[in-house]
Order: structure tokens, then C-alpha cells, then sequence
């Protein structure tokens, strides 16, 4: 039976998760759903208190695909998920940032919105995100960003969801209100980008995991 993982997103700068370029990525923080989530899982981001938004669905992604780092960085199909620090403030937030030397086992960091400031390995960041090899890959999703509607209480009620820290996991038919409504609702909006990120005017920014900050 497939899960459902719901957790609140803290910050929304376009990264993680990263929606653009026609496929809804999961390549870098949350290390654990990463590992775990299996294909045609859903991963549900939900809003929280920074972001003036708690019971608000920002994201919904079914898992269609999972690749290792290495196989998400050669592969064609994702170039344009690499980050370009110089361009728009979508090719900046790009999230294919990681891959490892086969001869070495080094891991290299591309300069991204999880590297320093000057471009150099973020050491914190880099720990973290390659905790698990996976990246989620989805082309089945909603992404409504800083548009992101509010979730019905009565449906969160059913489920049995509040806001907590790290992850919950339900079993997909206790579930199938949420993905019902979303769908019946917003059905249109599948596979699309319909609001901009609410972090989208600092994706200049870099973030670390060391303190927590964005700089």
C-alpha cells in the first residue's frame, strides 16, 4: 500500500523541493523521506509558522522515479537542474549540486544555494544532504508555492495531521480525502508551477545547516 509522507516546509526558495523544468524534485534535505519514500508514494509539503502559513498545502509530489546523485547529475534529462549562480533566479535554485568521484569516493558540491558564500563546499550541508544517495523525482505533482491553498480543517481532522516537527507517514487510504480534494480542486494545476516560491526574492541567498541561517 503506498504512504504518504507529510512535513512542514520551513523555507521555500525553489530548492527543495524544486519544481521548474517540468519534473518536481526532492534532492537535497530530508534525508530520511528521501531513503524511504518508494515510487508512487506521495511527499506533501506543508506550510508552517515562518512562512505565515500552516495548514496551507505548498507542495504535493507522487514519487515517479528515484536516482542516486550520480545518476541524477549525468543525466541528460536534468542538466538544466544545475545551478547557475549568475542567472535567473530559477536557474540559481537549481538543485543538481552533488556528485561523487568513482575512483576517490569524493563527493563534490556544486556552487549552489547549499555552498558557502563564496562558492566553496558547505561541509554542514554536504553532510546532511548525502545521508542518503536518492533523489526523488516526480511527474505527477502540484506545486503552488506562495500560493498555496488552505487544507480544509475538517480533512486534517480526518486524517489525524498537525503540524510537527521532522515527518508523518500515513498509509495512503487514510488519506484519500486530502488527495481527493486536491485533485477535485486543483486538478488543472497538475504538473505546474502555480505560484512563485515564497522565498523566490532571496534565492540569491545561500543557506547552512551549521546554524539554521540564510545569508
Amino acid at each position: 500500500m503506498p504512504q504518504v509522507y507529510f512535513y512542514v516546509v520551513d523555507r521555500d526558495f525553489g530548492f527543495a523541493p524544486n519544481p521548474f523544468h517540468g519534473s518536481c524534485t526532492l534532492a537535497t534535505c530530508k534525508p530520511k523521506i528521501r531513503a524511504r519514500a518508494q515510487i508512487e508514494d506521495w511527499v506533501i509539503g506543508m506550510g508552517g509558522a515562518r512562512l505565515d502559513s500552516t495548514g496551507h498545502c505548498i507542495f504535493a509530489m507522487r514519487v515517479s522515479q528515484a536516482l542516486s546523485f550520480n545518476e541524477y547529475w549525468s543525466s541528460a534529462d536534468y542538466y538544466d537542474k544545475r545551478p547557475v549562480r549568475n542567472g535567473s533566479s530559477k536557474m540559481m535554485v537549481g538543485d543538481n549540486i552533488y556528485h561523487r568521484d568513482p575512483s576517490s569516493s569524493q563527493w563534490h558540491q556544486a556552487d549552489s544555494h547549499h555552498s558557502n558564500s563564496d562558492g566553496t563546499v558547505n561541509l554542514h550541508n554536504l553532510e546532511k544532504d548525502t545521508k542518503a544517495d536518492r533523489i526523488l523525482i516526480s511527474n505527477n505533482f502540484f506545486y503552488f508555492g506562495a500560493q498555496a491553498p488552505q487544507v480544509p480543517q475538517m480533512i486534517l481532522d480526518q486524517i489525524g495531521y498537525r503540524n510537527c516537527r521532522d515527518y508523518r507517514v500515513f498509509e495512503q487510504s487514510s488519506c484519500e480525502v486530502f488527495l481527493t480534494w486536491l485533485h477535485q480542486e486543483y486538478g488543472k494545476q497538475l504538473n505546474l508551477v502555480s505560484g512563485d516560491p515564497f522565498d523566490f526574492d532571496e534565492s540569491s541567498k545561500r543557506y547552512s545547516a551549521q546554524d539554521n541561517k540564510i545569508r
